[in-house]
């Protein structure tokens, strides 16, 4: 690969989206991440964010890894790899710890410290640990410290989020990447790499939802005063669409697909009454002329109630309808005509499509909010890596996830290679 190059991988349930970047000088002569590559291929053997057919998924990625190396011209041997599903744990901790240094100076290694003992949690056993986010360090009594390096006191607190999956999910994810022949720097909880992409420092500081509708579930993540305040995995997606329309029609859900992304509307009212197709031209066997507007009543039912459920979550933490900057649509199902809309009505906040803000490119995918978490992936990678500096560079470095059961499998591989 060459030299400062980033890959983002995310393996979803219906598709396979690779983002490939480098930082180049940018306007101001800082280093900015640019985007050369972006490649989407339908994915196999994963169902609702985890594996279900090790050798259909080993296959997928292998096919979109050949199509990005063809596309850049670069060997690619290592990505961020997105993790999700509903098996996905998130518990609040805190870590105390006592400053030893005599002047009593807070060092790096004393934040490292203080985290390592927040995830003294206790957690299920047949569970690993993917993430342990800082939200606030308190010294000395001294609530809502942002970052505690170089100030002084004898006690350091911090309250910090414990992301978990379970130990056979990350062994399945891991084992099938490795398989392919690549390496991964990190397992990343896909609704923090989107956010990455799509939310800016000041929307997080106000108080923003990252919303991403995939094929077979939606995920969102709260931010308030740049801190994660609440993260979870709705079971409802895209595919419930097409599953209703395919009921309803009697259609294969192939062709239920092309009715949905050829004349879905998530909002009725805004469909002429008078506007027919036929599900003859569409490839079904039935020769049926139906409204399109029949179709969005449907979309509409189902959006409604995908929204209702993000609603649910919001009151969990006392933010419905509280947002100052409101809802970021992102994933696949955000390009539905309509959802915006209907997002707006039923969340009664603001509401916007997700389109990566700080990365730049030629290609046009990049501005699909289907992209936006592959897109994160990188630039989550950039951070960290220590080319960016921002809260995830800062106090992630040490806190990688793929450590004890992936670093094993990924050894084990290796060894199996000439």
């Amino acid at each position: 690969m060459a030299e400062g190059s980033i890959i983002g991988l995310d393996i979803g349930s219906s598709m396979i989206r690779i983002a490939v970047a480098q930082p180049l000088p940018g306007e101001d002569g800082k280093p900015r991440l640019h985007i050369i590559g972006a490649v989407a291929l339908p994915s196999a053997g994963v169902h609702k964010g985890t594996v279900s057919s090790m050798e259909e998924a080993v296959s997928a990625v292998s096919k979109a890894l050949e199509r990005a190396e063809r596309m850049t011209g670069l060997p690619l041997n290592a990505a961020w790899v997105s993790i999700a599903g509903q098996n996905i744990l998130v518990q609040e901790t805190r870590g105390v710890i006592g400053v030893t240094r005599p002047d009593g100076e807070i060092k790096d290694d004393d934040v490292e410290r203080a985290m390592e003992a927040a995830k003294g949690v206790t957690t299920p056993s047949n569970y690993e640990i993917l993430h342990v986010i800082p939200k606030s360090f308190t010294v000395d009594g001294q609530r809502g410290v942002k970052d505690p390096v170089g100030m002084n006191g004898i006690r350091l607190e911090v309250d910090a989020v414990i992301i978990q999956a379970l130990a056979s999910h990350i062994k399945n994810l891991t084992k099938s990447i490795y398989r392919t022949g690549l390496d991964i720097d990190d397992l990343v909880y896909a609704p923090l790499a989107t956010a990455e992409a799509v939310l800016t420092q000041r929307q997080k500081e106000l108080g923003v939802c990252v919303v991403n509708i995939g094929a077979s579930s939606t995920s969102i993540a709260i931010f308030e005063e740049g801190d994660l305040m609440h993260t979870a995995v709705l079971p409802i997606g895209g595919d419930r669409i097409t599953s209703d329309i395919g009921t309803i029609l009697r259609i294969p859900p192939e062709i239920a697909e092309k009715v949905k992304m050829e004349f879905g509307h998530a909002v009725p009212d805004a469909v002429d009454r008078k506007h027919t197709f036929s599900l003859k031209d569409m490839g079904a066997d039935v020769d049926e002329v139906v409204k399109r507007r029949f179709i969005a009543e449907i979309i509409e039912s189902r959006v409604e109630e995908l929204f209702e459920a993000v609603d649910a979550e919001l009151r969990k933490v006392d933010r419905s309808g509280m947002l100052p900057v409101g809802v970021i649509l992102t994933g696949g199902g955000a390009k539905l005509d309509g959802m915006v809309d209907v997002a707006r009505r039923v969340l009664r906040l603001p509401c916007a499509l997700g389109i990566p803000v700080t990365i730049s490119s030629v290609i046009d995918e990049v501005h699909d909010p289907a992209f936006a978490t592959a897109i994160g992936l990188a630039v989550w990678g950039y951070a960290i890596k220590g080319m960016h500096t921002n809260k995830f560079g800062k106090f992630f470095s040490k806190f990688k996830s793929v450590d004890q059961v992936a670093n094993k499998i990924g050894q084990w591989f290796k060894s199996m290679v000439p």
